[in-house]
């Protein structure tokens, strides 16, 4: 028997027709999250730290200002808030376009979240994020595609990601978030211990027309070190990855100028 609760099927198609989010790429491109993203923050976080305990590592791997593709992996429907909430600037989301539903679609507009529209080729979403990155804002997106439904990380990436890096050249902040897959646990009373760790940010030479191979590969190599991230977690956990980043920004402080520090 399963230590997760069930998850609901996934729905990956959506009958409304494209002009039917235009609006919500047109509000997403050209006005910042309102009060609607404020408010969520407090109530999400304040659960976060409560509840799940919910614990950052290496928050200062996000840059304070310009460009940045966000990238963690997803378990659950919390990981969004979980990264964000760490984060003073604010985030810029991708989100399934079923979600743009009566009431919710009233907090997701306003709080900069913008519509995708799984398996079909949704160009809208690509053109909102590359506008968002030229204004020099914060993108997450899940280069998982939708959430893992065995509480492991994926093992191939979906390409949208790797698009997105090339295109732009924006820096890309790999992110493991340790223990989601059980925040939906909490029918059972059940509430894990939740870390989040923010891996170095890696750039790639801005590309204007890359590959769907060139697409893959940085999507791959994205999601290599999230799981990378992820296994040290599970491996030496909150309090012994925590001792390692700390030795880390001594190192770092210690080391002369230009000097590589393992």
């Amino acid at each position: 028997m399963s230590d997760l609760a069930p998850m609901r099927e996934q729905v990956y198609s959506d009958p409304r027709p494209k002009e039917h989010f235009d609006r919500f790429h047109a509000r997403a491109r050209t006005r910042e999250p309102d009060w609607a993203y404020e408010l969520t923050r407090v109530i999400t976080s304040l659960y976060a730290y409560t509840f799940l305990r919910a614990r950052a590592i290496s928050v200062e791997n996000v840059p304070g200002r310009g460009a940045v593709i966000l990238a963690p992996n997803h378990f659950s429907f919390m990981d969004h808030f979980l990264m964000g909430c760490y984060l003073r600037r604010k985030v810029r989301f991708m989100a399934k376009s079923q979600l743009f539903k009566r009431p919710m679609r009233f907090i997701y507009s306003h709080g900069g979240v913008f519509p995708v529209r799984r398996g079909a080729r949704d160009e809208e979403t690509f053109v909102t994020a590359r506008k968002i990155l030229d204004q020099g804002g914060a993108i997450a997106i899940y280069c998982e595609g939708g959430r893992s439904r065995t509480g492991k990380v994926a093992e191939q990436a979906r390409r949208g990601i790797g698009r997105l890096a090339l295109e732009t050249g924006a820096p890309v902040v790999p992110i493991a978030i340790y223990g989601s897959s059980h925040v939906r646990n909490w029918k059972r009373l059940q509430f894990p211990k939740v870390t989040v760790q923010y891996g170095d940010a890696v750039c790639w030479e801005q590309t204007d027309a890359p590959t769907r191979e060139q697409e893959q590969a940085v999507a791959d190599q994205v999601l290599a070190e999230i799981r990378r991230l992820y296994e040290g977690l599970e491996q030496h956990g909150r309090k012994g990855v925590l001792r390692r980043a700390r030795e880390q920004r001594r190192s770092r402080r210690r080391a002369p100028k230009g000097a590589a520090v393992a």
